[in-house]
């Protein structure tokens, strides 16, 4: 993804992702937490997209931009568990970090305004997501640090779409003031303290490790 772009998203966001976070993050110990989670991430960007896909059918220009957006996520997801399988890293089931659930809190539920609110919370996922893999990269093996990178050209076009389409859904001073409000929020998601390490959680408190995540492991479905 060119300078440009990334600047972009990162004049979208209101915060970089602490240090504290990166530092957590780059933890040998850590990287499988990383790794399950961010395949966790993108079974959701997928199934969001899909969802978006069966309940806004007279949207075409939406059905497209979601249609494409999930093939890349599951091609995504595909390449996570392949390796983590190469490296021997269980797929467990761990709790969802707070992040992408808080935002959504800030949804309203009567149309349009949920489909704008819900759009314009898919930019802010895409671009955070787009901006720790940038964080991310400079500190890992050569295989994740080539991976990561390889993914910021598509998260930055998933931001874009959502942002094109949220565009689209409502009027201009709607809009912004919707980002405006929904960019609060994920601001404090991301600089308030967090007891679990996860892709999208906000500063870490205590030590992380998968000895910690055990705990915290969800039910199968």
């Amino acid at each position: 993804m060119a300078v440009s772009a990334l600047d972009e998203i990162q004049d979208f966001l209101s915060c970089p992702t602490p240090d504290s976070w990166v530092e957590a993050a780059i933890k040998p110990e850590n990287q499988d937490v990383l790794l399950i989670d961010h395949a966790n991430c993108e079974k959701k960007a997928a199934s969001t997209a899909l969802n978006l896909i069966y309940r806004y059918i007279d949207n075409f220009e939406l059905l497209n931009k979601m249609s494409r957006l999930a093939r890349e996520e599951m091609r995504h997801f595909e390449q996570v568990i392949a390796i983590m399988a190469k490296r021997g890293i269980p797929y467990s089931n761990i709790s969802a970090s707070r992040y992408a659930a808080g935002l959504r809190q800030r949804v309203r539920t009567h149309e349009p305004a949920k489909l704008l609110d819900t759009l314009i919370v898919g930019a802010f996922i895409e671009a955070r997501s787009c901006e720790r893999f940038a964080c991310l990269a400079p500190h890992l093996d050569p295989e994740l640090q080539a991976f990561y990178r390889s993914l910021l050209q598509s998260e930055g076009r998933h931001y874009r779409d959502y942002l094109t389409l949220a565009r689209r859904v409502g009027k201009a001073g709607e809009v912004e003031n919707r980002i405006e409000a929904i960019r609060q929020c994920e601001q404090q998601l991301v600089i308030s303290q967090d007891t679990e390490f996860r892709f999208h959680s906000g500063v870490p408190v205590g030590p992380v490790s998968m000895a910690s995540v055990v705990n915290s492991l969800e039910p199968p479905v």
